[in-house]
């Protein structure tokens, strides 16, 4: 009786209830009954009303399973929940979703890494399917915090543990592809989300970190690396970063900052480059420019952090702009470098102080100098780094910007620190110019005008007058990577008397106009310049090769006619410093010279292809090599010198006439062929300017006295003069103050009339432009009287009535001349 009731009372329970019932087997190791879970599919698709009960009556079980550990029950629940889901697609589904979120999240909230990773597999499943109906209350923040919880998972089984990770991330991949591309959903970017997927997956990266970090686009990976949770969390940041948009950059990459910083990982710099190669390769390229700024930030955050860890964002850095395709720096390119310039000062700053904080006390970090000096060198890269990413334009921008960060002493302050004085002053000129030297590293420009404007090749040649001869190599380097257009410098490197130049394969061009009108306002203050970097006595091998290098590329790229002409000029001239005896250079520096000269006169020679010019250049230096050779390039230019000092000194100060270039030969056979022979016959002088004052190699009182000692010659002997004044320290220091003084004024006053003429009204300004012309007219009337006014009548004078005497007026034709001026 008792079994008659219970199948009544079963017969009447709904039908959905039955049919769940049915998919159960009496063994759960059986499986899932297929041909009962089909009728169940057909119900729920042929009632869809009924899907939200079926899903809440699977989740009822479900929890009653688990409750009692009956989990093959569990599993045969879940697959059917997975298939009706994959099966409907109905606007009910919301209500059934909620159901089936349950039961994962109450698989999730188990101890059991079976049931873990069960309710993972499902969520994933769910994850893939596009959804008809938009929700609007749904929350998956219970499932961000728990799948980052099984990503760091610490189960002592290996095996175990390992798997459970790897359904973390999968998981944690599950949720971004449902949420982000969903406006009605939770925002994923949130700083509360991504402060906790972000950590999970670089936590899994860092575990199987590899050597070599993978390509811009990785190949499929085999099977078996399919199931490493380093590939797998790989694949999934890329992917995040993929479906990042313009604003969600800095929350994806902030998080990557803060897990780099607490597990000091910019020391190491392997795992922060891996990481921000994934990034850099994963963003669109037209948000490079974010991640960028995002690094300048937190360089600039760990401003007096250790050198190793500025030196590790540093390299980051380097690696992202190497990858930001298209120049894509973003709009603040001046920002950038202005970043990294700041970060060249501090560092030098905290290497001359030995400490973060300008002082030296107890307790305070002291720092290491070899750190701030590969600190110092990374930075100088990744500005180079930038710079190649620029187009020509933009290049030219920063190349003025840093010139204007050198300082000059005396004008810019050396450091922001006190007491550095000139060794830092120094240090910020070497690496700012060694940061120029990046920058204008394979630089191109068909205009030489734009590439050099007075703007930049006045200070950059004034740093080329001081003593230090580190500067002044670095200058020589910049200049020839400018004026190089043809990557013809390799080719001059090695100073050498060059039988055949046909052997260089050197790449000449015809010399525009633009480049013509360069070497018209530019070419003298070129030529002064290397005539004055050759008297340097401190000037090494390594100096006159840069300048026979920049000599050489004048000539192939800049050098017409009128060019060649000065060039040539400039060469007698260096062959007559060498030979001058008031100039104190070393024997060393005299030999270099002269033989800098036959090399430079041989390459000429060459290139003007004037059969004449050639032969007396090598008649000459067969002589030298005959009865000189510490005179040629060859025996100079060496490691182990041939000669004894003593020997070289004694020979260079008794030089014959056959071992050297004449000037007057070398007129007369380049003016049979068209030259310029009276500027060629002018010996070259080079014209000093207020520049050499950094030379420190002239004073300025000496300057003075030579101009008063020219006034004084060039005056008439009869004419009565007033005693020079006498120049003292005061009258200059005077005359200094009182030009700037005058200077800053006439500053003033122009800055008045251009304001004057934006805001006056147009009333004043008509007043203002007729008064000045009225002005004008007048001073004009008066120079007319004076010059059109007849001269006086040889007759005399005339009195006026106030008893003064006044020309008279008379017409020429009435005029009486003396008969002796009558012919």
């Amino acid at each position: 009786m008792v079994n008659r009731v219970c199948g009544c009372c079963g017969a009447l329970r709904p039908r959905y209830k039955r049919l769940v019932d049915n998919i159960f087997p009496e063994d759960p190791e059986d499986g899932l009954v297929k041909a009962n879970m089909e009728k169940l599919t057909f119900y729920a698709l042929s009632a869809p009303e009924k899907l939200d009960r079926i899903g809440a009556y699977l989740s009822e079980r479900l929890s009653r399973d688990v409750a009692r550990h009956r989990y093959g029950y569990v599993c045969i629940a879940m697959e059917a929940l997975d298939q009706l889901l994959m099966a409907c697609h109905c606007q009910s589904i919301n209500l059934f979703v909620e159901s089936f979120l349950k039961m994962v999240r109450k698989l999730l909230e188990s101890d059991k890494p079976n049931l873990q990773i069960l309710g993972t597999n499902s969520f994933v499943k769910f994850a893939n399917i596009e959804e008809d109906t938009p929700s609007y209350h749904r929350s998956y923040d219970f499932f961000v915090s728990r799948f980052s919880e099984m990503c760091h998972s610490s189960f002592e089984d290996p095996d175990v543990r390992t798997k459970i990770r790897m359904a973390g991330i999968k998981g944690l991949q599950g949720v971004v592809r449902k949420t982000v591309n969903d406006e009605l959903q939770a925002n994923i970017w949130d700083p509360q989300h991504m402060d906790k997927i972000v950590p999970s997956l670089l936590f899994n990266l860092q575990s199987g970190e590899r050597t070599e970090s993978r390509s811009p686009s990785p190949l499929q990976a085999s099977e078996k690396e399919k199931e490493s949770p380093v590939e797998l969390t790989e694949r999934c940041f890329r992917e995040l970063l993929g479906r990042a948009a313009y604003g969600n950059i800095k929350n994806a990459v902030t998080p990557v900052l803060m897990h780099l910083d607490n597990h000091s990982l910019w020391e190491g710099k392997t795992f922060a480059v891996r990481c921000f190669k994934i990034i850099m390769y994963s963003i669109q390229s037209q948000h490079s420019h974010l991640v960028i700024q995002q690094l300048l930030g937190h360089l600039d955050a760990n401003s007096k952090n250790s050198a190793t860890v500025r030196a590790g964002i540093v390299e980051v850095l380097l690696e992202a702009a190497a990858i930001a395709a298209s120049g894509s720096v973003g709009p603040t390119v001046l920002e950038v470098f202005n970043t990294l310039l700041r970060q060249l000062r501090l560092s030098a700053d905290y290497e001359l102080t030995g400490s973060y904080d300008g002082s030296t006390n107890i307790g305070t970090k002291i720092i290491k100098a070899h750190e701030e000096r590969q600190l110092q060198e990374a930075v100088i890269r990744t500005i180079g780094s930038f710079a190649n990413t620029l187009p020509t334009y933009q290049r030219s921008e920063v190349m003025l910007f840093i010139m204007g960060k050198i300082p000059v002493p005396g004008i810019h302050p050396a450091l922001p620190s006190s007491g550095c004085g000139s060794e830092g002053t120094r240090m910020i000129q070497v690496m700012l110019l060694k940061s120029l030297v990046q920058v204008t590293a394979g630089f191109q420009t068909t205009n030489m005008l734009t590439a050099l404007p007075t703007s930049f090749l006045e200070p950059l040649l004034s740093f080329f007058l001081t003593e230090d001869p580190e500067i002044r190599l670095l200058v020589l380097q910049i200049l020839l990577s400018l004026i190089d257009r043809h990557d013809n410098t390799a080719k001059f490197r090695d100073i050498s008397i060059i039988s055949d130049i046909s052997l260089l394969k050197l790449k000449v061009d015809k010399c525009s106009r633009q480049d013509n009108l360069f070497m018209k306002k530019h070419g003298q203050q070129l030529y002064r310049h290397i005539y004055l970097g050759c008297k340097e006595q401190s000037s090494g091998r390594q100096h006159y090769e840069s300048l026979f290098a920049l000599l050489g590329i004048l000539s192939v790229e800049l050098a017409n006619e009128e060019v060649v002409v000065d060039l040539i000029r400039l060469a007698l001239a260096l062959q007559d410093l060498a030979l001058s005896t008031d100039e104190d250079l070393p024997v060393f520096n005299r030999c270099a010279v002269h033989a800098l000269a036959a090399a430079y006169l041989n390459l000429i020679c060459q290139l003007t292809t004037v059969p004449a010019f050639c032969q007396h250049i090598q008649e000459v230096i067969e002589v030298r090599q005959k009865k000189s050779p510490y005179f040629l390039p060859e025996d100079v230019f060496i490691d182990d010198p041939k000669y004894e000092p003593a020997t070289l000194l004694s020979s260079a100060e008794k030089v014959e006439g056959d071992v050297l270039f004449l000037q007057s030969k070398i007129t007369e056979v380049l003016g049979g062929s068209g030259y310029n022979t009276d500027r060629l016959a002018t010996p070259y002088v080079p014209q000093y300017t207020d520049e050499d004052r950094l030379s420190k190699r002239k004073s300025i009182g000496e300057t003075v006295s030579l101009q008063v000692e020219m006034e004084s010659r060039n005056s008439p002997e009869k004419e009565e003069r007033t005693p020079a004044e006498e120049i003292t320290f005061e009258t200059l220091k005077n005359a200094i103050v009182d030009s700037v003084g005058m200077e800053e004024q006439e500053r003033e006053r122009r800055r008045q009339v251009v304001e004057k003429f934006q805001k006056a009204p147009f009333e004043e300004i008509a007043a203002h432009c007729g008064a000045r012309a009225t002005l004008l007219q007048s001073k004009l009337n008066q120079i007319f009287d004076i010059t059109i006014r007849p001269p006086p009548s040889p007759s005399g004078t005339i009195s006026s009535g106030y008893g003064q005497s006044q020309s008279r007026s008379i017409p020429i034709y009435e005029m009486k001349f003396p008969d002796l001026c009558v012919y």
